[in-house]
């Protein structure tokens, strides 16, 4: 096995040696791109493959996960500012999950986990703290989870516990965010926020709530919806919307019919924010209605017995023949009936109550603005008014938009007038000169690698086409045994080539004798078995000079 290495070896020498400079450079740039090649494949292959585990952490955080995973001995690389860290793809979910039991990372501030530990003999006032600053850090890390919120830090104050309740004393708390890329909250993430801690804490109100951002710009204020400066605020804030909002219906209707840019509305609308209650009573005389009835019925019965004797001593002394002491005499007998009825009547009333609420429109007053019609390019273009008639068109295209009402005073305007484009054709021409030439940029950056390649392989192409076909002489040539047995390198009288002193030709000439111009059948048979190939190319070359020869002859 030694001994075939050591001659592929030295066969492999002895091509090196007999290559020319420009076979060399191509062999060896070859070699180069092959063990480049493997190398490079070598390395892509072996390489790990990394993944996000957490990204945007704070330094705390992040200096907590890299001593986890230096414990655990998980590789790990971490991203340009620190907050990104990295693993193999194949260890993500298993090493947060390892993480999450040890509780890394915990976001900013302390959450309820604080109360995972139990604290036995500390007082209520303790307790109470480290409720709130729980809250507070659950809060901070809900409000991390917007898009625009990188980070936000919540403070909770609450009114102390007191046996004499204070009305004017109430809870408030203030919300700070750092959003992302320095962009302005928007008005929906602060409501959002400012809800979110009202209710997550008890007796607090949304106005209670102020949030600042990392620019020091207050995006909310302390105001009651009773107050003068929150109704104010309120006011503006609803007659804003729905003047936006009629103009954007009546700027779609204008840009689907003049075209967009071509038109532009404006409204001004007057909203009535008194809330009125009225109530009506209506009396109907005819329309009667018994409310009571009373009727009382009496009967009365008497009976009286009348003395029929005349007065004096024989009436007097007269014995009651009935026994009874009393002298007979006619009896009278009275019967009285008494009725009363009484009925009391109610007027028929009718009586309504109408609440009005604010927020209902009082006027609104409409502007418009359209832009005359184009003829022509160029030079040539010019403007053409539009006829009455089209402009009426326009008027109750807007009018229907937005609910023109003329029973309450509503206005319209529209007139059609210039605009001034020239800006805006400035822009244009400027913004299709630079994407023009960051097309061309684009172009010539993206065809600058295929051009070099392109080029190398042409000057490639161009030397190995100029490169002369070059035989190599593993054996000894025929014209060397053939010239001389002195092998001194000199041409001989026939224009061969002798050998040189060190080469094969010399050694076989000293070897085996034989006379000048001579080829014996042992030298052959020598030369056929060390080189077959120089052997072939010799006898082309003998039989093609012989033919030469002869036809020179004829």
């Amino acid at each position: 096995m030694n001994q075939n290495l050591t001659k592929l070896l030295g066969q492999l020498r002895d091509i090196w040696l007999h290559l020319g400079p420009t076979q060399r450079l191509n062999v060896a740039a070859a070699t180069l791109v092959v063990v480049g090649g493997l190398v490079t494949l070598a390395l892509w292959s072996s390489r790990v493959d990394y993944s996000l585990l957490y990204g945007g952490l704070p330094d705390g955080e992040a200096a907590k996960v890299i001593a986890a995973l230096d414990d655990a001995k998980i590789p790990y690389k971490t991203g340009g500012s620190g907050g990104s860290i990295l693993v193999p793809s194949d260890k993500v979910y298993s090493t947060r999950m390892q993480l999450a039991g040890r509780g890394i990372p915990n976001g900013e501030g302390v959450g309820f986990e604080i109360f995972d530990k139990a604290n036995f003999g500390i007082s209520d006032f303790v307790q109470r703290a480290n409720y709130t600053r729980a809250v507070e850090g659950e809060l901070a890390r809900t409000i991390s989870q917007i898009d625009e919120v990188e980070s936000a830090r919540v403070m909770i104050v609450m009114p102390e516990n007191r046996l004499l309740l204070d009305k004017d004393t109430y809870p408030t708390a203030s919300v700070f965010v750092r959003v992302r890329g320095n962009s302005p909250l928007q008005t929906q993430s602060i409501n959002s926020i400012r809800f979110l801690v009202a209710n997550s804490v008890e007796g607090l109100k949304p106005n209670h709530v102020s949030v600042v951002d990392n620019l020091g710009n207050v995006l909310s204020e302390n105001t009651d919806d009773d107050s003068l400066t929150g109704l104010t605020s309120t006011q503006l804030a609803s007659r804003r919307n729905l003047e936006q909002y009629l103009a954007r219906k009546a700027q779609d209707m204008m840009d689907k019919v003049v075209g967009p840019g071509q038109a532009i509305v404006r409204v001004a609308a007057e909203i009535n924010y008194d809330t009125l209650t009225r109530s009506d009573e209506k009396y109907d005389p005819d329309g009667q209605v018994i409310r009571t009835q009373t009727k009382d019925d009496q009967v009365t019965d008497s009976s009286t017995t009348a003395n029929s004797t005349p007065t004096g001593i024989t009436a007097n002394t007269q014995v009651n023949t009935n026994g009874s002491g009393a002298a007979s005499g006619p009896v009278n007998t009275t019967q009285n009936h008494n009725t009363t009825s009484t009925v009391e009547y109610d007027v028929g009333k009718t009586t309504s109550n109408l609440v009005e609420t604010a927020g209902g429109i009082k006027r609104l007053s409409v502007s418009v603005s359209v832009a005359e019609l184009e003829q022509g390019t160029g030079d040539a273009r010019k403007m053409v008014p539009r006829t009455p008639q089209q402009l009426d068109q326009l008027r109750s295209i807007v009018a229907g938009a937005v609910g023109i009402d003329t029973t309450r005073g509503d206005t319209i305007a529209l007139e059609e007038l210039p605009f001034n484009t020239d800006f805006a054709d400035e822009v244009t021409q400027d913004l299709n000169q630079e994407q023009k030439r960051d097309f061309w940029w684009d172009l010539a950056r993206n065809a600058v690698y295929p051009l070099m390649a392109a080029g190398v392989f042409l000057i490639l192409l161009r030397l190995f086409s100029r490169t002369p076909v070059q035989d190599i002489p593993l054996g000894v040539p025929v014209g060397r045994l053939l010239a001389s047995h002195q092998g001194n390198g000199h041409a001989n009288g026939n224009g061969h080539s002798a050998g040189n002193g060190n080469g094969m030709g010399g050694r076989l000439s000293d070897s085996i004798e034989t006379p000048p111009g001579v080829v014996t059948v042992e030298v052959l048979n020598r030369l056929i078995k060390e080189n077959p190939t120089n052997m072939t190319q010799a006898i082309r070359d003998w039989m093609s000079k012989g033919r030469t020869g002869e036809q020179s002859q004829n």
